[in-house]
């Protein structure tokens, strides 16, 4: 979707941007009729694999036919990704129809981006009848809009590390805090293994509020996921402890379904394989430091990395990119730094200073097709493996643009 198909329904980013502020939306969803307000909702937290998640439940809820409405954020390419109800995402139309319908409402209210797209997909949801939600928390929890739906009787906690410290604090302890504020008594806390820090947050909380907390192991080899890397093992684990907690509300849900649903579960733009003219290379939408350091541990088991790897990086500048950039690179290794398209990047310049025992290792270069027109370039006898990383935006970009090609499964 085209950002000028939805050209004044959605508040403009520069405008709104990200203004947290539980009480707006709150009243916003009673203007509206409280959309559903009694159906129980999974909400997922976290710092890095709360998409993973999301998708993991999403194959295996339509594997069990239970209608779900599910809300996931940052797209890839079309907002539409944003809002799915039984594996199907939102047609073009309804959400433009609906958006209009809500603009009043919205600027009323003054709502952000992300709270109006909340809106929009619970009533939608409202008119699908669904008898499930699962809401993939924004940005921190304790304020983000889906936390305003009242009844969120199971809580999906992926992991928790630095990442958005401007909203949410500069300590693990600050924004672990933050995420863990979202559970509500007598809940079902699902739990990635966490730092010892978060481990000790969500402990503390989950008992004042009488709520169940289960931290899960990373799942068998003998789990066929759909989702590639090691860390999804530890993701579809909590997204098994969520389904399996479903069954105290009623559900039926046998193992050998969930292990369907884990197996056909997709989630583009995640360690994916693709290619730029005939050239291998992988995709993978690691934006913060947490992220990058799980990304690196990944490329242990990718033959030929031990040669050196051609990283193409495009970083936000509100991310810590030095951090990023040291969890990623290996001595031989090199470094193209693209700018983020539309948004605010470091530079080559910028990173060489901030890192000075790394400037030998990094270029510059315009955009992606020109850094992997440079790494052609290089010797051909010594090819590293290219690897474009740093910004979901970035890779929405070249997938939308159609200068990278997914490799089909």
């Amino acid at each position: 979707m085209q950002r000028d198909e939805l050209e004044g329904l959605i508040p403009e980013f520069k405008e709104r941007g990200i203004d947290l502020n539980l009480q707006r939306m709150r009243i916003a969803l009673k203007a509206m009729g409280e959309p559903c307000k009694y159906i129980p909702a999974i909400q997922i937290a976290g710092t890095n694999g709360k998409g993973s998640i999301a998708s993991f439940l999403k194959s295996s809820l339509n594997v069990l036919g239970i209608k779900a409405g599910i809300t996931t954020s940052p797209h890839l390419v079309s907002w539409c990704e944003r809002i799915c109800t039984n594996g199907e995402f939102i047609s073009l139309d309804d959400f433009r129809r609906r958006l209009i319908v809500l603009k009043p409402l919205i600027d009323r209210y003054q709502l952000t981006p992300f709270e109006s797209i909340i809106a929009v997909a619970l009533d939608h949801f409202r008119s699908q009848q669904v008898e499930l939600l699962v809401l993939e928390v924004g940005l921190g929890g304790r304020l983000d809009a889906t936390t305003a739906h009242p009844f969120r009787p199971i809580i999906a906690m992926a992991g928790v590390g630095l990442d958005h410290c401007e909203y949410l604090g500069k300590t693990l302890n600050a924004i672990a805090k933050e995420k863990a504020s979202i559970i509500q008594p007598n809940s079902i806390v699902i739990s990635a293994k966490q730092h010892s820090e978060v481990e000790k947050v969500l402990k503390s909380i989950a008992t004042k509020q009488n709520a169940t907390l289960q931290f899960v192991t990373p799942l068998s080899n003998d789990w066929d996921l759909g989702l590639a890397g090691g860390i999804q093992k530890q993701n579809a684990a909590v997204a098994k402890g969520v389904l399996e907690a479903l069954r105290k509300y009623g559900w039926k849900i046998e193992e050998h379904q969930i292990r369907k649903g884990l197996a056909h579960a997709k989630w583009p733009g995640r360690l994916e394989e693709a290619s730029w003219r005939g050239m291998s290379l992988l995709i993978d939408c690691a934006h913060n430091p947490h992220a990058t350091e799980q990304l690196s541990l990944e490329r242990t088991q990718w033959s030929g990395q031990e040669t050196g790897i051609a990283w193409i990086l495009a970083i936000q500048k509100q991310k810590d990119g030095s951090a990023m950039l040291k969890s990623l690179l290996k001595p031989s290794d090199l470094a193209w730094i693209v700018p983020v398209p539309s948004h605010t990047s470091w530079t080559e310049k910028e990173l060489s200073n901030r890192c000075p025992n790394y400037s030998s290792q990094l270029r510059t270069a315009l955009n992606a097709e020109e850094a992997l027109t440079m790494i052609l370039l290089e010797d051909k006898s010594h090819v590293p493996i290219p690897v474009i990383t740093g910004s979901i935006y970035l890779i929405g970009d070249l997938i939308k643009r159609k200068v990278i090609q997914l490799k089909k499964h």
